[in-house]
């Protein structure tokens, strides 16, 4: 009989996130599994609808138990932020106290905050099962990029929290290659560190056009970029502005579609004003992540984009695995391993977070590129994903850990 796990992930469905997807799966191979979570409330800040303190604290979702904890919303400043992240450990401190529930794994999802942890280790210790994490954002360093705190005393103090848990779990899965080295530095043996890449859900596939019914964005003779996901500081679309008004400069017919809602929205849009760019962008409301692929079928390329930082020059983030599979040549303004991933598909063009004038020339690049190259681009994008990144592989090789 498969076991009974239990995951720590501070978000989950309704928002989206890639554990949905692998708790799904995991039911699918047999395991019973218990998901405690926050309240719904991320990017927008504010609970979802039809959720509260009060309200859907426990439902099935596709089979797994989802045990939703109280924790304060992360509205829209970083004093709001840290009372969400601090919420969700104090409300886990309680309930693995006095919790009945039995387990025989736990596995935390982290993306930020890494806090999200403690509870998980805290119940692992207490029944003494195996404690697996799996590291998405790198902790101290993402603190300062996120809140913005520089203090080296507070930061310390993160630091020491990290290597607690680091610690206390018996295996750390990484989401990128660099992550292994970075966290070998904080004293972590390598036997107790494993790659184990992010993968794209089913639904990202490509689609052909005869198949959409999403019409939000034009079909002329513009050519349409996909941006898809949270717009925060960390996706470092603040450049694309100037990108655009450099592009209007030499004729070149672009759209930038951005899809989705994040703290960083208003404010770009006031940037799109300022620098008088408002035809060549399409913002879209956030979408369910299975109508991304229609989206994309509409579109000549996708934008994967990061802020400057030498953590993010680490991260290989899980718009990589979606926009590959879905078949469309990338456009890349980001540092390191992501740079490297794309010249190893050869599924794309690159350029450094931030640098303005060459994400200008790359995309004026990729427009003026013959079809059959950008359709080649695409191929190798679809067989790159598949040799590399295939979920069953990956599950397989989880389920080995997990016997």
């Amino acid at each position: 009989m498969k076991k009974h796990i239990l995951v720590i992930a501070q978000y989950f469905y309704p928002e989206q996130f890639r554990i949905n997807d692998i708790c799904t799966e995991w039911v699918k191979r047999g395991y019973k599994v218990t998901v405690i979570t926050g309240i719904p409330n991320y990017p927008q800040g504010k609970y979802y609808n039809g959720y509260g303190l009060f309200k859907k604290r426990k439902e099935i979702y596709n089979g797994i138990e989802v045990i939703r904890i109280p924790l304060i919303p992360r509205g829209n400043n970083s004093i709001m932020l840290a009372l969400n992240y601090l919420s969700f450990v104090v409300s886990g401190f309680f309930w693995k106290t006095f919790t009945k529930l039995k387990a025989d794994y736990v596995y935390i999802y982290e993306v930020s905050p890494m806090t999200q942890a403690l509870p998980g280790v805290w119940f692992a210790k207490k029944r003494k099962i195996p404690c697996y994490l799996y590291v998405t954002d790198l902790w101290p360093e993402n603190v300062e990029i996120i809140t913005g705190i520089k203090n080296k005393y507070f930061l310390n103090t993160i630091g020491i929290m990290v290597d607690y848990i680091y610690k206390n779990c018996d295996r750390i899965f990484t989401s990128s290659k660099s992550f292994i080295s970075a966290i070998n530095q904080r004293g972590v043996k390598l036997e107790k560190l494993e790659f184990w890449p992010q993968y794209a859900e089913d639904f990202y596939i490509p689609v052909s056009k005869e198949e959409v019914v999403v019409n939000d964005i034009p079909q002329d003779d513009v050519f349409n970029i996909i941006f898809a996901g949270n717009i925060g500081t960390a996706q470092g679309l603040e450049i694309l502005p100037e990108v655009a008004s450099l592009l209007q400069i030499e004729s070149t017919k672009v759209r930038f579609n951005i899809i989705g809602d994040g703290r960083f929205k208003n404010e770009l849009k006031r940037l799109v004003n300022e620098f008088d760019v408002r035809e060549m962008f399409n913002f879209i409301p956030k979408q369910p992540a299975t109508k991304i692929p229609e989206y994309m079928a509409l579109c000549d390329a996708s934008l994967i984009s990061l802020a400057k930082s030498k953590v993010f020059s680490i991260t290989l983030p899980a718009k990589t695995q979606s926009c590959l599979a879905s078949g469309l040549p990338v456009i890349v303004s980001a540092d390191g391993e992501i740079q490297d991933v794309i010249h190893e598909a050869n599924a794309g063009i690159c350029s450094d977070a931030g640098d303005v004038q060459m994400l200008a020339n790359n995309i004026i690049e990729l427009t003026s590129m013959s079809e059959e190259k950008r359709e080649k681009m695409a191929i190798n994008a679809i067989n790159y994903y598949k040799n590399n990144f295939d979920k069953s592989n990956l599950l397989d090789k989880m389920d080995g850990w997990f016997s």
